[in-house]
């Protein structure tokens, strides 16, 4: 089968930022976003439309996740370290490497498969152009399904800081890609952005790091590519100094999930962490 040429332009792209060094910016052609402003969001879900958006929001995700997992589209193979969500006692962010628009998907399964999900909700993470741009099923999950959209105004963005701590206050989990990036099918861990550590160490909740790895099935997808099987890993929390001012303490976090990622990165696939822009992190220790 003829490979998807799309799909090989985005490799190459992959393949030109990571020689750069730019690893924080999208590789596929997204169409930009309207700004979201004040008002517009209910990042806290005080309204009862907001909640019953939300309820018909997952039942329609749900029916779509049993889908691709029965048609094979999705297919995680195991779950490691679910006991990392199981054991929690508060609130949490929960960080993951993004490669894929069906990985919000895996972090869905593997929430599922703790009893965390009991108890808590899981709220995501998402761009701002994901909110106001995306059309039909996929605009209606970005818009309802339990999302926190960023914004490029600043006091919106108030109203974010304020409803992501207000639920990890509640005990809920929320779901960031610190990448700040999705680039498809990559397997490495990408340098972090300080944003998901700041929540946490400023509510002063632990970061529990999910690594998902990837591995060739037999069966090519409709893009000319093998689809990938995925092992999930859970890792254990890391927990914020509350010694320390909160900026020092979420790079310390920061610092302490790409640790953990790398590990198992360098583990699962038996080979050292390399770069092709060779240290991704010099200009910071310049």
């Amino acid at each position: 089968m003829e490979q998807d040429k799309e799909r090989l332009a985005v490799l190459a792209r992959i393949e030109d930022f990571e020689r750069r060094g730019i690893f924080d910016q999208d590789v596929e052609e997204d169409p930009p976003g309207d700004t979201i402003l004040p008002g517009t969001v209910d990042y806290q879900q005080r309204h009862l439309i907001t909640r019953l958006k939300a309820r018909f929001a997952f039942s329609s995700a749900r029916k779509f996740l049993n889908k691709i997992t029965n048609d094979g589209t999705l297919r995680i193979k195991k779950i490691e370290g679910i006991e990392n969500l199981d054991n929690l006692q508060t609130g949490a962010v929960i960080t993951c490497n993004h490669f894929n628009a069906l990985d919000s998907f895996a972090m869905q399964v593997a929430y599922e498969a703790s009893t965390a999900h009991k108890k808590r909700k899981l709220f995501r993470v998402i761009r701002e152009g994901n909110y106001t741009s995306f059309p039909g099923f996929y605009g209606m999950l970005m818009r309802s399904c339990n999302t926190l959209p960023l914004s490029s105004n600043m006091a919106t963005m108030k109203e974010f800081l304020d409803g992501v701590e207000y639920h990890l206050n509640k005990g809920h989990l929320v779901l960031v890609y610190p990448e700040q990036s999705m680039w498809w099918n990559y397997r490495k861990p990408k340098p972090l952005k300080r944003g998901a550590f700041t929540f946490a160490a400023k509510a002063k909740v632990p970061v529990v790091p999910i690594f998902i790895c990837q591995e060739d099935s037999k069966d090519i997808g409709p893009d000319g590519f093998p689809i990938q099987e995925m092992t999930i890993f859970v890792l254990k929390p890391i927990l914020p100094n509350t010694k320390k001012h909160v900026i020092l303490a979420a790079q310390e976090m920061a610092d302490a999930n790409y640790a953990a990622w790398k590990e198992v990165y360098e583990s699962f696939y038996h080979e050292k962490l390399t770069y092709s822009c060779g240290d991704p992190f010099a200009k910071h220790k310049a």
